[in-house]
């Protein structure tokens, strides 16, 4: 059973995805507060909260603060109305997984909400299988308590970010295409999202990198993608 909270202040959109989240292998909670989603998130019993932008008592980028804040690991879909790109890289920034504007078909937002929560396992296996432990330069990576740590120094990553390191980590010199990344990580086959491989490429980098002019660890592939240090 996979556990989903809404939150979102419009009844008529809450109405609809309540109807479409009636299939037997989900569950969801809503609430039209944001201080209410952010306490409801917080027990970390959710697989995926749907988070709405704008709410009247507080935003959806406050509470997505509030969630990473509080190293809770729920795949997060922002709804936003708005259509300036600087809302959208904000809230990936702030530790969002994707968003979506709207107005969204619901068949998409589906398909992307059931991508978020896909279990790792489903998804496409990466060309080398990895190590139980990934050791390179100052960075080390435990693959069975998925944890990363720089210098010692424990990473604070989400999901999606570890599931992204991890990737190019396995696969040293390899580079992908944000398409690739974009399957492997997230499970879209689907084009016209890449903008969230970019995002959290360089979220990672802003973790790992100790001059994000010149990085050591996470190299762009001109006319490809990224790659990993060979």
């Amino acid at each position: 059973m996979k556990n989903i909270l809404l939150v979102e202040d419009d009844p008529e959109i809450a109405k609809l995805l309540q109807l479409h989240y009636k299939e037997p292998n989900y569950r969801l909670t809503h609430t039209d507060s944001g201080k209410a989603g952010l306490e409801k998130a917080l027990t970390g019993n959710f697989d995926l909260v749907i988070l709405d932008l704008t709410l009247p008592d507080m935003d959806g980028m406050e509470v997505c603060r509030g969630i990473r804040e509080n190293k809770i690991s729920s795949a997060i879909l922002m709804l936003t109305s708005k259509s300036e790109e600087i809302d959208k890289v904000l809230a990936l920034e702030l530790g969002a997984d994707d968003y979506v504007t709207k107005p969204f078909g619901v068949r998409e937002l589906m398909a992307r909400s059931k991508a978020l929560i896909r279990r790792a396992e489903q998804l496409p296996q990466p060309a080398v299988e990895p190590a139980k432990e990934i050791m390179i330069k100052d960075l080390a990576i435990d693959l069975n308590l998925r944890k990363a740590s720089l210098k010692g120094t424990r990473l604070e990553l989400t999901h999606k970010e570890f599931d992204l390191l991890v990737i190019l980590a396995s696969n040293p010199g390899k580079a992908f295409t944000r398409q690739e990344l974009l399957e492997q990580v997230w499970g879209y086959k689907f084009s016209g999202y890449e903008h969230t491989v970019t995002a959290h490429v360089n979220r990672l980098r802003i973790k790992i990198e100790a001059d994000l002019d010149q990085p050591e660890y996470i190299l762009t592939s001109w006319g490809i993608g990224y790659r990993f240090i060979g």
